[in-house]
């Protein structure tokens, strides 16, 4: 084969870039939990010596910290005074944890990924699954605070307004069930939203179960909102008004048994939300930034998942309206349409 030397150049300055991107994702996590990025924001301009007297760390740590970031373009650097400082972009996406663009939560499930790594090589050869009782603890926090920042700033605000009808049931007061919830970000901020209704999580993960149940007490949010370990194919029925899955449909393993379990327990009136990674129908469609996140994430986290349960489906994290729409439709709820987007997702409504 030829080698085009325009080509090999710009191909390796793009591996440069990844490599970098790679090493830094653990430093991200490291100014995540240490606090450096939001005490630089909070009170920078400052040197190394001040960071670390501000953050209670080791001077010379931070400094070589410091630097990375500046290297990276996460944080400024000013010859002249030798201070390091924040822009205000740069702030909300690594300082404010309640910021529209926060992503300083990544760092967690990246590590998660890294320290799983020998499981999921394995899973390669042998075809099974890896579960999420298999998984890093941080994969469970990290996905959490990733998907607060769109649940908190979209959730309320835009997708259950978008639903034909269901935020006034919710303020009349409706039974809601939140599928697959996780440590019940989406259940606490619909609950707190919506003080006439009843709220209740389920998810086959006792450890995010027991998670769950302690943010609910912390939020003193009493008896509106419970949560208990079931499977999307096992919660109880209770005439729900409105049944949510949020980012979790796709690490089913039947998730036509999930829909199908809907149709069984929720209101003939009822409403089902499904929110999910953005993704267009071909491959071609999703060759892009997002597209890319969503793929590695699927291949290390998702499909696993999917193909540790019966059927395992393993849909996939980029699964698309239409392969989702064919799954609600095999799961008796016909009637589908996309409700709302945002880069990162899409709202679907289905009813029987």
């Amino acid at each position: 084969m030829e080698v085009n030397a325009d080509r090999l150049n710009a191909f390796m300055g793009k591996m440069i870039t990844e490599v970098g991107a790679a090493m830094n994702a653990s430093l991200v996590l490291l100014g995540d939990k240490l606090g450096l990025y939001r005490a630089l924001a909070a009170k920078g301009p400052m040197n190394s010596a001040e960071l670390a007297s501000a953050t209670g760390t080791t001077e010379r740590y931070v400094r070589e910290w410091l630097s990375s970031q500046a290297a990276s373009g996460y944080v400024e650097y000013d010859t002249a005074s030798g201070k390091f400082s924040m822009l205000p972009e740069q702030a909300m996406a690594l300082a404010d944890p309640d910021s529209p663009v926060f992503l300083g939560a990544v760092g967690n499930v990246i590590a998660a990924a890294f320290l799983d790594e020998p499981k999921i090589t394995e899973a390669f050869k042998s075809g099974k699954g890896v579960g999420w009782n298999r998984r890093s603890e941080c994969l469970f926090c990290g996905t959490a605070r990733f998907f607060r920042t769109g649940y908190m700033h979209h959730l309320v605000q835009e997708w259950l307004p978008a639903l034909d009808g269901v935020v006034d049931k919710l303020r009349r007061g409706a039974k809601v069930a939140d599928v697959g919830c996780g440590h019940g970000v989406s259940t606490r901020l619909m609950a707190e939203a919506f003080p006439n209704s009843r709220f209740y999580g389920f998810d086959y993960h006792e450890g995010s179960i027991e998670a769950a149940r302690k943010a609910a007490s912390e939020a003193k949010l009493g008896d509106r909102v419970s949560f208990a370990v079931h499977s999307a194919k096992t919660y109880p029925a209770e005439g729900y008004d409105l049944v949510c899955f949020f980012d979790c449909l796709h690490d089913m393993g039947d998730p036509v048994g999930a829909i199908s379990h809907v149709r069984q327990t929720m209101a003939k009136d009822g409403t089902c939300m499904l929110v999910e990674p953005f993704a267009g129908d071909r491959l071609e469609d999703n060759l892009n930034p997002v597209g890319r996140v969503y793929y590695a994430a699927s291949t290390m986290i998702c499909t696993p998942a999917s193909l540790d349960q019966e059927v395992g489906l393993a849909l996939g994290a980029q699964a698309g309206e239409a392969r989702l729409r064919k799954v609600a439709a095999e799961g008796g709820l016909s009637r589908f349409r996309r409700a709302a987007e945002t880069p990162f997702n899409l709202i679907l409504e289905a009813r029987i």
